[in-house]
């Protein structure tokens, strides 16, 4: 854990990204390929400049933290820019500071970001949101199970579950009935209970222009790490570009959501109810309570224990143990309750004397 000059909270993958490293195209595959001359053409409604040096093949979307060759980088006018140095790689930007201060060879100036985002996604890359995407299914002892998909002899996958296009099962893996899995990779040794979806399509679209036709591609995956338990009817979204992840060891009970691109360190404990939103960093050996909300986009450190109930919406420091709403300092917490419940009774005895 470490802090930026900004004094937010920046916290280190509790893991090692190169393990998670995933094959895109296993989960959506190409619908049409295009060299990188080519996207200012299909996107010309909306650019506004473009330099492209480097002529490739795009088969890849990159993000800010997991860059790869041959793909597009899509920077947002609040994207905070980081240094780039990779070559094969196409940045697409409605930033125009960035678009100058780039010294890269390939690079598109647009007008709207989540419009090219869509409609350019949505040409190169079959996704399932939409009806042609493509998949197979052979039945095996009462379950849809993808021709695509990667199943350990080992594992055992019992009656009414579907299992998608890409999706990699390891050993000793036991999922039980009633259980969809899509865009995910399963390690060794974890149990799924009834009645779950992972990897189903994150929350993302333009609140400027709702509506099913109008999700932003959500071309990520989810990563569960080994020997997790996840309770009955739990949802876990699959990341926008990367993956949500869930660390080793990780114990989660019923009804929990967890959101597009969440990062759960390892030998996390979740109770019933939680709602974690997208893109909470979470590092090790977080437990929390019950019916405890996450805000979006925050930092949760090391060793954090969460009252039931609570509302966590700003970052929590290492070894921090927290409750309420909005969350904070349990002992904060509990003096709060304690002052409130002296002035009520201040307040009732003078209603009783007079």
């Amino acid at each position: 854990m470490t802090k930026s000059k900004n004094s937010i909270l920046q916290l280190e993958p509790p893991f090692n990204y190169q393990m998670l490293n995933f094959n895109r195209l296993n989960f959506f595959p190409l619908k049409n390929k295009f060299s990188s001359s080519e996207i200012p053409k299909l996107i010309q409604d909306y650019v506004i400049d473009y330099e492209i040096t480097d002529i490739f093949d795009i088969v890849d979307i990159s993000s800010i933290d997991y860059k790869k060759s041959n793909s597009i980088l899509f920077l947002k006018k609040d994207s905070e820019f980081k240094d780039i140095n990779l070559e094969f790689l196409l940045i697409i930007t409605d930033n125009e500071n960035h678009y100058k201060n780039i010294v890269f060879k390939n690079k598109i100036l647009i007008s709207n970001h989540n419009k090219v985002y869509n409609s350019l996604l949505h040409t190169i890359f079959f996704n399932e949101d939409k009806l042609d995407f493509p998949d197979d299914f052979i039945i095996k002892e009462g379950s849809h199970i993808s021709k695509f998909a990667k199943i350990d002899d080992s594992a055992v996958i019992q009656k009414n579950c579907v299992i998608g296009r890409g999706v990699e099962i390891g050993k000793n893996v036991l999922i039980k009935h009633n259980t969809v899995i899509k865009n995910s990779i399963i390690s060794d040794n974890t149990i799924i209970c009834e009645n779950c979806t992972i990897g189903s399509t994150g929350f993302g679209f333009d609140l400027k222009k709702m509506g099913s036709t109008h999700l932003l591609p959500q071309l990520g995956i989810v990563y569960i790490d080994e020997n997790v338990f996840i309770g009955s009817n739990c949802t876990i979204d699959r990341g926008k570009i990367d993956f949500t992840y869930v660390g080793k060891n990780s114990m989660l009970d019923n009804l929990i959501h967890i959101a597009h691109n969440v990062i759960l360190g390892p030998n996390a404990c979740l109770a019933a109810q939680i709602g974690i939103s997208g893109s909470v960093k979470i590092g090790k050996n977080l437990i929390c309570g019950g019916q405890t909300g996450f805000a979006g986009h925050i930092n949760i450190g090391d060793n954090v224990k969460i009252a039931a109930k609570s509302g966590v919406t700003k970052n929590i420091k290492t070894n921090s143990t927290i409750a309420g709403f909005p969350a904070t300092d349990i002992k904060l917490w509990r003096q709060k309750i304690i002052n409130e419940r002296k002035n009520r009774y201040k307040q009732n005895t003078r209603s009783s004397s007079s």
